[in-house]
């Protein structure tokens, strides 16, 4: 899973990468201070696999992991290629989802426009996507219009989706929010338009606004009454003290959560809204040698699921041993899940649920 974490220069999008990936991305109070895409691997917190690993003390602990990719600030114009616009579009279209940094904070910071107006500065990204996505349509409809001279009908219901769309754009509604029957996503997922990418909107609030409503928030409030119409999650996270837990030790860590009043961190909140957002589970596989998380798409059924171990796993998939994680703990051990009956053979058309502990038999 590859994520892009956008957003206008110095609304602390750099911190917030710094902070959830430490790999130590310049972040500076002038604009364009990031200009190549920085990357970091993020292991998925999963207290599930510390559980295992207490249980089979294996030789190997392997969680499933993130990448982020923090991308060069935006500008007005991007889409025509100023700033750093070009760099920035072509880095996002890279990327499965998309973390939208939004600044919700008064302060010293200097803004790129002058003020802070959370509203103001999504709508400065989300229209230079539309305006690539435009362009990107329109010439996808030049090729439609002139097909559709050859009499062909697939091209005559091409062009009529296509305008549709292109209109419903210019009126500044991403391509998430559209609805689009089956057949019409068939079309344009085939276009990689920037806008249909899902989007979590992280409203970068002050360390004093930690913990409160977002009633009680008024830029927080801004923002999501903005984007309530878009498929779109919104999460509020507070880059600088997200930077502070990230120099911690597992126990400061804790301690200091339970001083500021809230359970997780934010990373722990934006992986989760990243697996809900896309849709993804994890199943675990556990043994002396290596307990370890994969993750999957919702619905997958047991042989592909087997796939993302090895290919051969899929090829010669006979079933698999399964039993949920609650029922594994509740147990003990594997062997006393099977003695109470709640270990399962599932075939190849078993879905895999969230937290499913299995062992794949296959024969190539």
């Amino acid at each position: 899973m590859k994520l892009g974490v956008v957003g206008l220069p110095n609304v602390g999008k750099s911190t917030l990468f710094n902070a959830i990936t430490n790999a130590g991305a310049q972040a500076a109070n002038y604009p364009f201070c990031t200009i190549e895409p920085n990357v970091g691997v993020v292991p998925v917190p999963d207290k599930r696999l510390d559980v295992l690993e207490k249980m089979y003390h294996p030789e190997k602990y392997t969680p499933t992991s993130i990448e982020f990719v923090d991308i060069a600030g935006l500008v007005k114009g991007a889409s025509r290629g100023e700033g750093l616009g070009n760099k920035f579009l072509s880095h996002i279209r890279e990327v499965d989802a998309i973390v939208h940094v939004v600044r919700c904070f008064e302060g010293d910071v200097v803004h790129v426009d002058g003020s802070v107006d959370p509203v103001r500065d999504l709508e400065t990204i989300n229209l230079e996507l539309i305006f690539a996505d435009l362009e990107t349509l329109q010439k996808r409809l030049d090729r439609a219009e002139k097909m559709k001279k050859s009499g062909e009908a697939q091209y005559k219901s091409e062009a009529a989706l296509l305008e549709s769309v292109k209109a419903r754009l210019e009126q500044g509604i991403p391509v998430r929010a559209m609805e689009l029957s089956e057949e019409e996503h068939g079309l344009v997922d085939g276009l990689f338009l920037l806008t249909q990418k899902p989007v979590i909107y992280v409203a970068n609030i002050a360390e004093d606004d930690i913990g409160k409503a977002p009633e009680m928030l008024p830029l927080v409030e801004k923002l999501m009454a903005a984007v309530a119409s878009e498929k779109a999650l919104t999460l509020t996270i507070s880059a600088k003290v997200e930077e502070e837990l990230a120099q911690l030790d597992p126990e400061e860590k804790t301690m200091f959560l339970g001083e500021l009043g809230i359970g997780e961190s934010g990373l722990d909140r934006l992986v989760a809204a990243c697996y809900d957002l896309l849709g993804l589970i994890s199943y675990l596989t556990a043994g002396p040698k290596e307990v370890r998380a994969w993750t999957i798409e919702r619905g997958t059924r047991a042989p592909q699921a087997a796939g993302k171990i090895h290919t051969d796993f899929e090829k010669g998939f006979i079933r698999a041993e399964i039993v949920s994680f609650d029922q594994l703990v509740e147990a003990g051990s594997m062997a006393a899940a099977k003695e109470h009956g709640w270990v399962r053979l599932e075939g190849k058309d078993y879905v895999m649920q969230d937290g499913d502990v299995v062992l794949f038999r296959f024969n190539v």
